[in-house]
């Protein structure tokens, strides 16, 4: 009767190394992967109104320029004003440099604008002035009509 022998199996200590290794590994793909995403997928967008200069000029009529800024880390895209909740025709905003239209508006990180937003206010009255982004997120802040203001 013939004995066979087999062959010698990997010694525990081998195969324990060999398993940490892929372990190491797999482990670092998996952190380089979630970092990538964070840095493409994570960045934050935010606008803020920072100042409103109420106009009344003849023949225009009235108006006011408010100065949009993205203090986001992602560009922003400005789809809509609002008005005390209620939205502006897009022909009624422009850009206030160039007097063109501007709707929708791609706002660069930490860029800024100036809106001229035709809309007859009346002096004194208290105005919610919102700036909506493709997000559907809102940016207000309340003005007074006819005070220029630094918000």
């Amino acid at each position: 009767m013939k004995i066979l022998k087999s062959k010698k199996a990997l010694s525990p200590v081998v195969a324990s190394i060999i398993l940490i290794a892929v372990t190491v590994a797999v482990s670092i793909a998996v952190a380089a992967w979630m970092g990538a995403l964070t840095f493409s997928f994570m960045g934050t967008e935010q606008a803020k109104i920072t100042r409103i200069d109420w106009v009344w000029a003849e023949p225009a009529g009235r108006y006011f320029d408010i100065d949009v800024n993205n203090t986001g880390t992602k560009d922003l895209t400005i789809n809509q004003v609002l008005v005390n909740y209620v939205g502006v025709a897009s022909a009624s905003v422009r850009n206030a440099g160039t007097d063109s239209s501007v709707l929708p508006y791609i706002l660069k990180a930490s860029m800024s604008i100036t809106l001229k937003v035709m809309y007859d206010y009346t002096n004194g009255t208290n105005y919610d002035i919102s700036v909506v982004s493709a997000g559907g997120y809102k940016y207000t802040n309340t003005f007074t009509g006819g005070t220029n203001a630094t918000g």
